[in-house]
C-alpha cells in the first residue's frame, strides 16, 4: 500500500478533477504490475497495473489507494476490468466518496467473488486526496492559505518593502505548490503593492503547470496595466468582482483576454466568498491557493472557508504598528473564536520554517 500511495503521489496535480490513485498487484509475494492515474480521461491506475501484469493478475491481489469505481464516466468501470482478468482479492485505503462509487465498486467485486478489505493506509490516502474530497462532498475548492512572514508576522514593512522576506528555497517552494494548484488567488491590495504574474516558474523544467489566476476586486480598483492582467502571461486571469465594478473596466479587461466573475456582494461590500468557491467548484476546480494579501486572508478565516494553513516564517524582526501584519483585516474580538491549527508540522526550508496545519474553530 505505501507503493501505492508513492505512485499516487507522482501524478499530484495533474488528475483534476479526478483523484490521485495508485495501484499494486501481487502474486505469489512479488510485484507483478503496478500504475497511477495520470491525468483526467486517461487509464485509471488500476488498467496500467493490469496492463504490467498480464496473465499475472489472474490470482492476484490488489492494493489500491481508492475504491475502483464501478460506473461508467470519463472511462469504463475498473471493476470489470479487474474481474475479467481475474483477481482474488483487493485491499483499499479507502471507500471513493464520489456518491456514483462509494461502497458500490467494492460490493460489486464482492458480487463476483473477490475478498476485498478497506482501511489500510486509510490517514494517508485522505491526507493525499483532501481536495478530491472537500471537492466531492462540499462542492468548492480545498482552500490553502500561504504566507511568507516575519518572526513577529508582518509582511512588509511600514514602507511597504516586501521582496523578499522569506529565502530562496521558501519560494521555490511555492513555485512548486503552485504547479501542484488549480487556482491561485490574491486580492486587490496585493496586486497593487506588488504588481505579481501569480504565474508558476521552475525554469529547470520543461514543463510546468500555471493555475488558473483569481484576482478579487470587488470595486475595480486595479489598472489595466496591472501584469496580472497581461494577455501574454501563460494560463487564465479571472477578475472575481461585483457590480461595483464599472461596466466599462469589466469590457476593457475582457478586450484584454481576462474572465470576468460577477459575484453577489457580501459584508461591507466585498466579495461573498461562499459564492466565490461555489462557482470555482462548478467548474470544476479542486484546490485554491490563497497567497494574500492580509484582508483576503482574513475574510477566508472570519468566513472559516480555510482548510489548510502553510505559512513561511522568516527569521526576522520587522516591527512597528504600522508594518502590515499575514493576516490583517478585522480579525476576532475573543480569543475563544481565534482558529488554531490541528496536525501541526514544521519544517526547515533553508533558513526558514514552514508551518502547516489544518484549522479547527469553537463551535
Amino acid at each position: 500500500m505505501q507503493r501505492a500511495l508513492a505512485l499516487a503521489e507522482r501524478a499530484r496535480g495533474r488528475t483534476s478533477p479526478n483523484p490521485l490513485v495508485g495501484a499494486v498487484l501481487v502474486r505469489d509475494g512479488e510485484i507483478v504490475g503496478e500504475g497511477y492515474h495520470q491525468q483526467a480521461g486517461g487509464p485509471h491506475a488500476e488498467i496500467y497495473a493490469l496492463r504490467a501484469a498480464g496473465e499475472r493478475s489472474r490470482g492476484a491481489t490488489l492494493y489500491v489507494t481508492l475504491e475502483p469505481c464501478s460506473h461508467h464516466g470519463r472511462t469504463p468501470p475498473c471493476t470489470e476490468a479487474l474481474i475479467a482478468a481475474g483477481i482474488a482479492a483487493a485491499h483499499m485505503a479507502m471507500l471513493d466518496p464520489n456518491p456514483r462509487v462509494n461502497g458500490q465498486g467494492r460490493a460489486r467485486l464482492e458480487q463476483a467473488g473477490i475478498v476485498t478489505t478497506v482501511g489500510l493506509g486509510a490517514r494517508e490516502a485522505a491526507r493525499q486526496n483532501e481536495a478530491f474530497i472537500t471537492y466531492i462532498r462540499q462542492g468548492r475548492p480545498f482552500v490553502i492559505a500561504k504566507y511568507a512572514c516575519s518572526l513577529d508576522g508582518k509582511i512588509a514593512t511600514r514602507s511597504g518593502e516586501s521582496r523578499w522576506i522569506s529565502g530562496e528555497q521558501s519560494r521555490r517552494r511555492v513555485h512548486e505548490l503552485r504547479d501542484q494548484m488549480d487556482a491561485i488567488m490574491v486580492g486587490a491590495n496585493t496586486v497593487l503593492n506588488d504588481d505579481p504574474r501569480l504565474t508558476t516558474r521552475l525554469p529547470e523544467r520543461e514543463s510546468v503547470q500555471h493555475p488558473l489566476r483569481i484576482v478579487a476586486d470587488s470595486r475595480g480598483r486595479l489598472p489595466l496595466a496591472a501584469r496580472v492582467f497581461d494577455p501574454a502571461l501563460p494560463g487564465r486571469t479571472i477578475l472575481a468582482t461585483t457590480a461595483a465594478c464599472p461596466q466599462e473596466q469589466r469590457e476593457a479587461l475582457e478586450e484584454r483576454g481576462t474572465e470576468i466573475l460577477l459575484l453577489p456582494a457580501g459584508e461591507g461590500g466585498r466579495l461573498d466568498l461562499a459564492a466565490l468557491l461555489r462557482a470555482l467548484g462548478q467548474r470544476e476546480i479542486t484546490s485554491l491557493l490563497v497567497e494574500g494579501g492580509g484582508t483576503l486572508l482574513d475574510a477566508f478565516f472570519r468566513a472559516r472557508l480555510v482548510d489548510r494553513v502553510l505559512a513561511f516564517i522568516a527569521p526576522l524582526i520587522i516591527g512597528g504598528a504600522a508594518a502590515p501584519a499575514a493576516v490583517s483585516g478585522e480579525g476576532v474580538a475573543r480569543l475563544g473564536q481565534a482558529a488554531r491549527l490541528r496536525e501541526l508540522e514544521v519544517e526547515r526550508v533553508g533558513p526558514d520554517l514552514l508551518l502547516s496545519g489544518y484549522p479547527h474553530w469553537p463551535e
